[in-house]
Parts: structure tokens; C-alpha cells; sequence
């Protein structure tokens, strides 16, 4: 069985694949689970939490867990779920980094620069529907990563995150309060409730949606695939979003991972 841990800088998500399946050879995602990144969190911490959360399937590491494959933007978490991987699950982890084969070809100006959960969501895109197609991942902060009809990763751009854009909006209002993020009734709001709710979802959809356009521009017509914990608000209101995988990351991982392997 296959762990697939993707460590972002609010969020942490793991899933558990496998075991492969006869027909197409392939882990299959059994289930994941969403946490909020700790930087100073331990890897017996990390490796405690991992264990309850495979537990509900009966899931001995040391034993079922043949593989561990992990991106990460946060350098010390990285660190500790190598230590983690090693110590308790008795397995040395593929971190996407410099030198792993990922199958897909960087040509950034500093190939190192792009993070690794951007270089999963694009292996996993490409691997899905083939190219040219653009990943929108709903994160810290929202990115879109351009993918070649050859299998290239070329580029992307990088925005601030819808919550981070609202928690920056709320810290310097001080007559704005904090609303949840759902769609209005209305664009036009009738509250302040509903002006900010329209600004923020309606706002960031037209955001994506003109940069969407933009890499079209350049590309010609591409797939767009949506991805990461606010996806589902925007996609189904956004006019250039085409699929949603919530897992996309993960499932990029898993590739990675058998390539390796």
C-alpha cells in the first residue's frame, strides 16, 4: 500500500492507495484525509497522527505500507516526515525534489524554483487528459500551471489565495467582519455580508477565468482542470473550468512514485 502525503503551508493532506489493482497494475485511492500544517510538529507527532488515521482500516504501517511519496512546501515538515517515514514506517520516502524522475520535462528558468505540488498536479493533468492543459489549484495561494501537448511543464502564474485575500482584507477593515464563503444570493449585494461574499467568489472566478483565457492566448485551446480545497466553490460558476479532482495532487504523487519504483 502506497501513502501519498502532500504538505502545503495551511493544509496537509494524505491519502492511502492501494493495493495495486491486476487489471491495470495500478494503486487505486482507498481514502484521505485533510490536517493543518504545523511546521514545528514532530515526526512522532506526525507519525502518531498518520497511525490513527490508518487505523479505520485496520492498516499496520510496518507491514501494509510498502511506499511513502510526499511533496512538500515546507521545508522542516519535510524533513520530519523523512524521518518519519524511515523510523516508523520502516520505508525511505520518494520526495518530489531535484533528481527524482518525474517523466516530465521542466523548462522553467530554474527548474528548482517550481514546487513540487505544482510538478504533481501537472504529471497527474497531463496523465488525465493529456495536453496542452492548465491546473487552477485553490491553495494558500491560487496557481495555474501550463502543461504542453509534448508532456512540458512550461510555467504558470502564482496569486494570493482566496482566504488569504480575505483575511488581509479583514485585518485592515476594521468595520469588515469575517463571512463564510458561499455564493451570494445576488452579485449585487443587499448586505455587507453579501457585498463581500460576491466580491470574493465572483471576484476570484473572474480572476482565474481572465488568466485562464490569457495561457489560452499563448497555448491554443487546452483542457482546465481544478484542483485543492476551494475548487469547489469556484468551478461551477467559472466558464473555463472544465473537471474538478479534488485528489489531483495525491494522484500525481502516485505516479511519481510508481515511475520510481
Amino acid at each position: 500500500m502506497l501513502l501519498a502525503i502532500d504538505v502545503g503551508n495551511t493544509q496537509t493532506v494524505a491519502g492511502l492507495f492501494g493495493p495495486p489493482d491486476p487489471e491495470n497494475k495500478e494503486f487505486d485511492l482507498i481514502d484521505h484525509w485533510r490536517i493543518v500544517t504545523v511546521a514545528e510538529r514532530t515526526s512522532d507527532e506526525l507519525a502518531l497522527l498518520l497511525r490513527q488515521f490508518l487505523g479505520w482500516h485496520g492498516v499496520t504501517p510496518t507491514e501494509q505500507i510498502t511506499g511513502i511519496a510526499i511533496s512538500s512546501v515546507v521545508p522542516s515538515v519535510t524533513a520530519n516526515l523523512r524521518q518519519m517515514s524511515e523510523r516508523h514506517f520502516g520505508v525511505t520516502p520518494c520526495v518530489i525534489e531535484p533528481g527524482v524522475r518525474t517523466g516530465m520535462p521542466i523548462l522553467y528558468e530554474n527548474p528548482k524554483e517550481v514546487g513540487a505540488d505544482r510538478i504533481a498536479n501537472a504529471v497527474a493533468a497531463y496523465d488525465l487528459y493529456g495536453g496542452p492543459s492548465i491546473v487552477v489549484d485553490f491553495g494558500t495561494a491560487t496557481t495555474l500551471d501550463a502543461i504542453s501537448t509534448k508532456g512540458e511543464y512550461l510555467g504558470g502564474a502564482i496569486i494570493p489565495g482566496i482566504e488569504v485575500s480575505m483575511d488581509a482584507l479583514f485585518g485592515r477593515a476594521a468595520g469588515l467582519r469575517k463571512v463564510e464563503l458561499i455564493p451570494p444570493r445576488n452579485v449585487i449585494g443587499k448586505s455587507t455580508v453579501e457585498s463581500i461574499q460576491s466580491g470574493a467568489v465572483h471576484g476570484f472566478t473572474g480572476q482565474v477565468d481572465h488568466l485562464v483565457r490569457c495561457f489560452i492566448q499563448e497555448m491554443g485551446d487546452s483542457t482546465v482542470v481544478a484542483t485543492g480545497g476551494l475548487a469547489a466553490l469556484i468551478a461551477p460558476l467559472s466558464s473555463t473550468i472544465q473537471h474538478q479532482e479534488p485528489w489531483l495532487t495525491l494522484y500525481g504523487l502516485r505516479i511519481v512514485y510508481e515511475r520510481n519504483h
